[in-house]
């Protein structure tokens, strides 16, 4: 026991040794690169196991060939280990510099371009989540370049439907200010009711730019959709009269939500406005509501006759007015301003207003026409 004793404290003196030369070596070489490090990792087992055990074999007074035969024996396995770790050195060295060559293809047009070489777990694991983050960084910039199309189109449409009105309001001005006009009231009404779109129009333009800066304010309560749906009902029942559709109120469960009632009804308001002003005399706007896992969705059906499929995911985009069969119909004289300014702004809002509410808008088409839906967290519990 003495004897094992004494062999132990020789081979860690011999290890402890060789672990402190290993240790200022680390040090030295924290900033050098990943092979180096595993190569002098290498090295210092190798002098801790060769110390130790040509201590030992010293203190046991090996005869000289024993002894030659265990420096032999450790100088093969010295050998073999250094050149196993310099082996793994330069594999670690190659996945590095592959993957950094990969890295250089983040955020480019063709994607994230993964090494053809296999990597290890943790390098692999980087490459996966380079691939991740260049995923991301596409569907980032393809968002910009939609929301940047769509702006650009938001101010075509918006210079188009300035120009117009106000083109109209400057002959009716002149014409009252010259006296060639021979009904002056009807001049009159029509000015109003085109003050009244331009106001509107300013009003959504307001609306949505505090929805993109994420300034909407929402005042949150407990409200039943019933009664805004009613509400809603009663404002767009003009419209729907004077263009001759008629609105229906089908299966509407009086179903709480926490929600802004102002902004709620101006949502229900302008899908109201885009559904009557789609759909064509003598046709049906219906109005619907039911529970579906945990929230409430209102449905607004028109008869339209359908959106393209591949126009279905931009209907919510800023400015978008799809097929001449949604684009509004110029109002008459005299009829009150609507809900929508007709610059494809209604949607947008009513997207974003939602979304606001931590809720969904969605539309798909069905049989005559489409299906508008937004879903709304139900209201807790008192």
């Amino acid at each position: 026991m003495k004897d094992l004793l004494l062999i132990a404290l020789f081979a860690a003196l011999g290890a402890a040794a060789a672990g402190l030369l290993g240790l200022a070596a680390l040090r030295l070489l924290r900033r050098r690169s990943l092979a180096l490090t595993l190569f002098a990792v290498a090295v210092v087992s190798v002098l801790a196991v060769t110390s130790g055990t040509f201590a030992v074999a010293r203190a046991m007074f090996l005869s000289p060939h024993d002894l030659g035969v265990v420096v032999t024996v450790l100088a093969m396995a010295s050998v073999v280990a250094l050149l196993t770790a310099a082996l793994l050195g330069r594999q670690v060295t190659a996945g590095g510099r592959a993957l950094a060559v990969a890295a250089r293809t983040v955020g480019g047009d063709t994607g994230f371009t993964p090494p053809d070489r296999p990597l290890g777990r943790e390098l692999a694991a980087v490459s996966a989540e380079l691939a991740a983050t260049s995923a991301r960084l596409a569907e980032s910039r393809d968002r910009e370049r939609a929301l940047d199309a769509s702006r650009r189109e938001l101010i075509a449409w918006i210079s188009h439907d300035l120009r117009t009105p106000l083109a109209g309001l400057r002959a009716m001005a002149e014409a009252l200010e010259d006296g060639v006009a021979e009904q002056p009231e009807r001049y009159l009404a029509r000015i109003r009711t085109e003050v009244e779109r331009l106001t509107g129009m300013v009003d959504d333009l307001f609306e949505l730019s505090r929805i993109q800066a994420g300034a909407l304010s929402l005042s949150l309560s407990r409200v039943s959709l019933h009664d805004l749906v009613d509400d809603a009902l009663a404002g767009a029942h003009p419209l729907a009269r004077q263009r001759g559709v008629r609105l229906e109120g089908r299966r509407i469960e009086p179903a709480p939500v926490e929600a802004d009632p102002r902004e709620i009804t101006r949502v229900i308001g302008n899908l109201l406005v885009n559904a009557i002003r789609a759909t064509p005399p003598d046709g049906v706007v219906a109005v619907s509501t039911h529970r579906e896992d945990g929230a409430v969705v209102l449905a607004v059906t028109d008869g339209c006759g359908g959106i393209p499929e591949p126009d279905l995911p931009r209907v919510f985009e800023t400015g978008w007015r799809g097929t001449p069969a949604r684009t509004p119909r110029p109002t008459a004289p005299g009829t009150p301003a609507t809900a929508d300014s007709g610059a494809g702004l209604g949607l947008a809002i009513v997207r974003g207003i939602v979304e606001a509410h931590a809720g969904r808008a969605r539309v798909r088409n069905v049989d005559g026409g489409c299906c508008f839906e937004i879903t709304l967290p139900t209201a807790r519990r008192a």
